[in-house]
Order: C-alpha cells, then structure tokens, then sequence
C-alpha cells in the first residue's frame, strides 16, 4: 500500500482514529492516537512529532524532539479498540537530517536488509520465529523494602492436583506433570479455544497463523507458529504477535506473558529463529553439504557460532533469560550444529526435502528479545561467517547433554549470565557496524542500559530463597 490507498482504506473502513506505533530499545511497543483527519499524504514524508526523551533508552532531554514516519505498507484496524481504529507502524527520524534515528530498533532492520542487498550475497532474508508464552489464570508480585515475592498460578498447574474444589470451582484431577505439556488433547489441555481465538484476531490483522500447541512446561505454556517473511515484516508481526497474545488473554479473563522463565522447575520459553537467504526467488541454503545445505549456508552457521555469545545480549537479553539457558530443559547452551538435534544451538529442520525449505534455526533466542535488534544481529552474524567463510567445524550428532564430561568440555557455550553476554558484546560487535546497520552509539546505550537498569538492580536485592538458604548461618 502508499499513501492514497492507506487514506482510502481509512475512509472504506469509517475510521475514526489512527493509532501510530513504535517500538522502544528495550522492545516495548508504544503509540500515538490521531484523530482521522490529522492523517494526510502529508504525514507519511513529515511525520508526527513526540518526545522520544520518555522512552526507555532513548534521546536526553536537550535532544527529545523526534518525529515518527508511518510506513503505509502495513495497516490494519485494531481490534481491541471500541471506536474504529486504524493502526501503521512507523520509523523514528532526525527531525533535522530526516535520516532514521540511531536508537530506533525499526531503522536498525530497515539498515540490515539494505546492507543485505549491497554486500550483493542475497537480497532477501527469510526469518520464521516461534514465540512461545505462558497463559495463566493470575500473577502477582511485589518488590518492597522488607518484602518480596511472587505467584503465579493456573489451574492446569500440577500443584493444583491437591486442591480442594467447591461447587463452583471443582477439581476435575486434569492436571499437567512437569514437563509434560506437550500438545495433549482436551481436557488436558485447557487453552484450545484461547488460542483458537488468538488465531482468529491474527488473521484478521494479516498474520497468516500455520499451528497452534501447547507446550511442554505445565501451567499453560503455548505456541502459536505463523508463516515467515522477510526480516523487517516478521519483526513487526511479532510485535503485533505479542499485542495480540496478551490483549485476548485479557478478553479471556487470562493473563499472558513472554517472561523467558516464570516458572520454577520446567521449561521456559524460547524464540527460535528459523532463517534463510534468497536472491532473485531462488533459495541459498539448498546444497550438497551436510543436511542438504550449501557452502553459503554452512559459513552462515560458522558465523552464528562464532558471534553467539556477543548475540545472546540481543537475543536473549534479560536476567531471566539466563534461568531458561540451562542444561536440562531444551535450552541450546552449547554452541554446536546438528541435523534434528534440539539440543544443538543451530539446528537444520529435516521436514522437508524441498530446496525451498532449508533453512537454519538459531534456537537461543528467547520472545523477551527486540525482535527488529535480534533479527539484525542475526543475520550481520550470518554474513560475517559468508564474508569471512568461517568454518563451524564438524556437525554434532549426538544429545549433547548425555555426553561425557572429556568430550562436553571441547564444546564452546553460551554466557551464563547477562553480565558476560554483555561483556562478550563489548569485546566483539565489529561485524555488527558494517554498513552502519548498528552504531557503536547504540551499542554503548544497550549496554549501559541493561547493566544500569536490569543488572545492578537485581544485585542490590535480596532474594527469598536466600532466606532459606542464609537466616540462620
């Protein structure tokens, strides 16, 4: 769509107002309401103007004035808006140069698939991420002075199995065992007609939705797969993905979250990244190499492994992600490849025999993550190993958490902290400043940001299960 059909599609649909929404560095979306009629062809090259010194991350109070350009090739109306609404997404730009601001994570995957087209090795990157959450029936938590805590719960939780039910509540005994969520049927399941209705918004504000299950942890973890596109539409939809995913848990009486790890004991939720390159509409990963893949694709996965633990910072980006990339559940900590292997950091999906199915899963991201950040680095990481023709070494066949310790130790891992992605960040983000997709500006702000923000908070406060661990020494 451009200007005029977008006016259009607002005139056709009886709009009222335009929602304008962005993304923050941390990965929060926010947004401006417009009446209709401020939206004119005018606005998609000016803009509207806000404060971006408000935002988490963003400009100092002397440099706040910003402006937000929609881009008219994604709209859709709202759908939890009870007066007509039509919603874009917009970029964040120098009111002065007009050139996309240098914190924006929208302008960051808009300079990455541009940098992607001049290096000349593809024109398109195909990303497919799959976001898996939590639904719960309640959550509450505080953090005081004297006091600290937390509750989750859900009826399908298996510490709910001694519950003693009433006449309005009973206890039916359909309850899920630890790790042992796994697409079961009703009433195992419990979450079937909630994510039958999440995938019913999603398709009428265009995301096209492929599959539906629950996951393997207890207590309501989901997923919901939707199709791959190139990287700056798949990082929209998972922002749409996530608005719509919590907006009809609420409609549902439900709360729903993409916490990496909110739950003791059991899995946590993971975003892996399924990518692939494309030129001309021919696919770039089908070859004669191991799995089926081409050179080009096996120096791609050399350049992930290498750059894994400076990627990690974006990918998996917050204190709780370092609770899900733990050995034992699921979660690829070892920085190896394999052909099915789930516990192999990359991962070659053999679904398919077609070559336009071969892709690479990158399995250590986590939907905490800045997907317009994340997919960029990805794919710079990618690059760099095709640029480069970084060698990943011999694939690894084999569950990597049943190997012997003399042979475990000869396979690199993932930062077991945030605290050491970041450091591994500052020590390695040269590939990431390749024509000027990241700056060292925004880099520096990312990881002030976390060490200030996320990481000293939680040193300065105590835990509750040091209380149990300490009050009496």
């Amino acid at each position: 769509m451009n200007a005029k059909s977008v006016i259009a599609y607002a005139a056709e649909h009886e709009a009222k107002f335009v929602s304008v929404r962005f993304t923050d560095l941390p990965g929060a979306w926010h947004h401006l309401t417009y009446p209709i009629h401020n939206l004119t062809e005018d606005v998609f090259e000016d803009g509207f103007g806000f404060d971006a010194s408000s935002l988490r991350g963003w400009a100092a109070i002397n440099e706040s004035d910003m402006l937000l350009i929609p881009d008219p090739s994604r709209v859709w109306i709202d759908p939890f808006a009870e007066e007509t609404t039509i919603c874009l997404i917009a970029n964040v730009v120098e009111p002065i140069t007009k050139e996309g601001y240098g914190l924006d994570p929208r302008s960051v995957a808009v300079r990455a698939e541009s940098y992607l087209r001049f290096t000349g090795i593809a024109d398109t990157v195909n990303v497919g991420p799959e976001a898996e959450f939590f639904v719960f029936d309640s959550a509450s938590f505080h953090c005081g002075q004297n006091s600290a805590g937390f509750k989750v719960d859900s009826e399908e939780g298996h510490w709910n199995s001694g519950r003693v039910g009433n006449d309005e509540n009973p206890n039916l005994g359909y309850h899920i065992r630890a790790k042992e969520g796994y697409v079961p049927v009703a009433p195992i399941d419990t979450l079937i007609d909630l994510r039958n209705a999440i995938s019913l918004v999603l398709a009428d504000v265009g995301i096209d939705v492929e599959c539906h299950h629950h996951e393997v942890s207890t207590a309501g973890q989901c997923e919901i797969d939707f199709r791959f596109s190139n990287l700056l539409h798949t990082a929209d939809n998972v922002m749409l993905f996530k608005n719509v995913v919590k907006n009809t848990a609420v409609m549902h009486g439900r709360t729903a979250t993409f916490m990496p790890k909110p739950l003791y004991g059991d899995n946590g939720s993971g975003m892996h990244c399924h990518q692939s390159l494309w030129k001309d509409g021919n696919p770039l990963f089908a070859g004669e190499e191991y799995a089926g893949l081409s050179e080009m694709a096996k120096f791609y996965i050399g350049g992930l492994l290498k750059h894994a633990p400076a990627l990690v910072a974006f990918a998996a980006p917050t204190t709780n992600s370092y609770k899900r990339l733990v050995p034992g559940f699921e979660a690829p900590v070892n920085l190896a490849y394999s052909a099915r292997n789930r516990s192999a950091a990359v991962r070659i999906p053999m679904f398919s025999p077609s070559p336009k199915a071969k892709r690479l899963e990158f399995r250590p991201p986590d939907p905490s993550c800045n997907p317009y950040i994340t997919f960029a680095a990805l794919l710079m990481a990618g690059l760099d190993g095709v640029q480069n023709r970084i060698d990943p070494g011999a694939p690894l066949d084999k569950d990597i958490y049943d190997l012997p310790p003399e042979e475990l130790a000869n396979v690199p891992s993932l930062p077991g902290s945030l605290d050491e992605a970041l450091k591994a960040l500052e020590d390695d983000h040269e590939f990431l400043l390749k024509g000027d997709v990241f700056t060292k500006t925004m880099i520096d702000r990312w990881i002030s940001y976390k060490r200030e923000k996320e990481i000293t908070p939680l040193r300065l406060r105590p835990h509750p299960l040091e209380f149990s661990m300490y009050y009496d020494v």
